[in-house]
């Protein structure tokens, strides 16, 4: 499994993070070119190799001519829909700001829709965010991870005002992710940087076990004494099928209907449960009920919770760690004559053990060819061995 670390000694901006991902390799040439396909105007990228102390890197900034720099959120969303951009990349974008405007409208007590983006609006913000969804697809990376969060101490000048750090947006978009304080008296994780750090990161604490392929620093703008500004990208490889852990959330449930249920389960799916089930059970008095299972990451574990408490008659729930074991995965592109189809592939060292035809891939052809479900799997599978 290929993983992409974040080590944030000095926080992270949006800028920041995609230095990091330049030096771990995405092609500057390539990346302009994804960005031209958004349709925005009046900006250039200047990349530059720099030192921060003793660490060299990485600086990435965008000078842009315009002078007012606000968008609504529906005007971003928008621009990157209508774009040229691959679907996946669009997705994560969309993903991103989505998660900024939700925070902004909680700020502001209004509809995220409504949200009008400042800072965040302005064309160096989109480029940020839109640039490191093209270069997180370039490096084609299994899972994110990063470590905790410094976020700086004193003031910031904002369009709202003198705000103190960090930013109100910063600390609602944290929610849920590991802080720790810092000496250094600035702002040193901006909105930008977290927003990308929280959508995009399965974890944070400390570095996960592999076995490391590459590392990249993005530099900030600021030169500190105390210690390098430069944020570190690390590339390793870990072996998916050795011993992991998941917390587990159960409760038992002995009144509620089969439709209200399976709504529950599309949900806990929808929003991130690596699985979700019951389990027909007897319960006290002899009545019959349901165990509600959810398998879920730790960073998972309160959304999941709160969205148990909201949709069914629990009035409490358990959840522990569990240990597990995976074989390592991967996402494959098939060619094939009906059309492109992602496939799972499941490996055990060098052994290919399992190979899935995506499910929504094959439905759509199914759908669309007139041919059984079936015929389009095995048609995949038959394709992708003979690659």
């Amino acid at each position: 499994m290929r993983i992409l670390y974040f080590d944030c000694p000095t926080g992270i901006s949006g800028d920041m993070c995609l230095a990091s991902l330049i030096d771990l390799g995405v092609s500057v040439e390539k990346l302009k070119k994804e960005l031209k396909k958004l349709n925005l105007s009046g900006y250039e990228i200047k990349v530059t190799r720099e030192n921060r102390g003793a660490v060299n890197g990485v600086r990435f900034k965008v000078r842009s001519s315009e002078t007012h720099p606000h968008r609504t959120f529906k005007d971003i969303k928008n621009l990157i829909e209508r774009s040229g951009l691959k679907k996946d990349v669009k997705e994560l974008s969309v993903r991103i700001f989505t998660n900024l405007a939700k925070a902004e409208g909680k700020i502001h007590g209004i509809s995220p829709l409504k949200v009008m983006f400042h800072e965040v609006g302005a064309i160096d913000s989109i480029v940020d965010i839109v640039g490191a969804s093209i270069a997180l697809n370039e490096l084609d990376i299994d899972e994110v991870r990063a470590s905790a969060i410094p976020t700086g101490s004193g003031f910031v000048d904002t369009m709202h005002g003198r705000l103190p750090v960090p930013a109100p947006a910063t600390i609602e978009v944290l929610k849920g992710v590991p802080i720790v304080p810092s000496l250094i008296e600035m702002e040193l994780t901006t909105p930008t940087g977290a927003v990308i750090l929280k959508t995009v990161s399965k974890g944070f604490g400390k570095m996960p076990a592999m076995t490391v392929k590459n590392i990249g620093y993005g530099l900030g703008g600021k030169d500190f004494r105390e210690t390098p500004n430069a944020l570190r990208a690390v590339i390793g490889e870990a072996d998916a099928s050795k011993e992991s852990s998941v917390i587990v959330i159960e409760t038992n449930i002995d009144d509620m209907t089969p439709q209200t249920i399976g709504y529950l389960l599309e949900r806990l799916i929808k929003q991130g449960a690596l699985d979700a089930f019951i389990t027909p059970v007897q319960m006290k008095k002899g009545r019959p009920g349901f165990l509600l299972t959810v398998l879920a990451g730790e960073k998972e574990k309160d959304k999941l919770t709160e969205i148990i408490f909201r949709e069914s008659t629990a009035i409490g729930v358990r959840h522990y760690r569990a240990a597990r074991t995976c074989l390592e995965r991967k996402i494959a592109r098939v060619k094939t004559p009906l059309g492109l189809v992602r496939v799972k592939v499941s490996t055990l060292g060098d052994e290919i053990i399992n190979i899935q035809p995506e499910y929504e891939d094959c439905k759509k052809i199914a759908e669309k060819k007139k041919l059984p479900l079936r015929e389009v799997m095995d048609e995949v599978k038959k394709k992708y061995c003979k690659k």
